[in-house]
């Protein structure tokens, strides 16, 4: 059996620069590891490997590399306390948001965006 922890979350990013300042400004990670092909930033209880994509194909070989034009294939939740107090602080940070916050059905307010290479992030409030 594999263990229940997720250790690394790999991204692929086309703007290393971009990407990290975004997640810099919107998590404020520490930097575990950083060259010109790519950063790891340390997550509460993970860390988020941000390579350039140009480096992706020897990652998932023999499968190709997908692009931000294909939309997005994964969306990552982060519960928050107050889901509209998040949203205002992170509108003010300059992110765009996609959509939210809405109220769900199944007891959530969520509202969701994207990094600059397209990877969706939402952040979530237990009603």
């Amino acid at each position: 059996m594999l263990p229940a922890a997720i250790e690394v979350v790999t991204l692929f990013v086309d703007d290393l620069g971009g990407a990290r300042k975004f997640y810099e400004d919107v998590f404020a990670p520490d930097v575990l590891f950083e060259d010109k092909d790519g950063v790891v930033l340390r997550f509460a209880g993970m860390a988020m490997n941000l390579p350039r994509i140009e480096n992706a194909p020897e990652l998932v070989a023999p499968k190709t590399v997908g692009t931000p034009k294909d939309g997005p294939r994964v969306m990552f939740t982060v519960k928050v306390e107050d889901c509209r107090k998040a949203h205002a602080e992170l509108v003010a940070k300059g992110v765009a948001f996609l959509n939210g916050p809405i109220d769900r059905p199944w007891g959530r307010r969520t509202a969701a965006f994207a990094d600059p290479s397209g990877n969706v992030w939402e952040i979530a409030e237990e009603l």
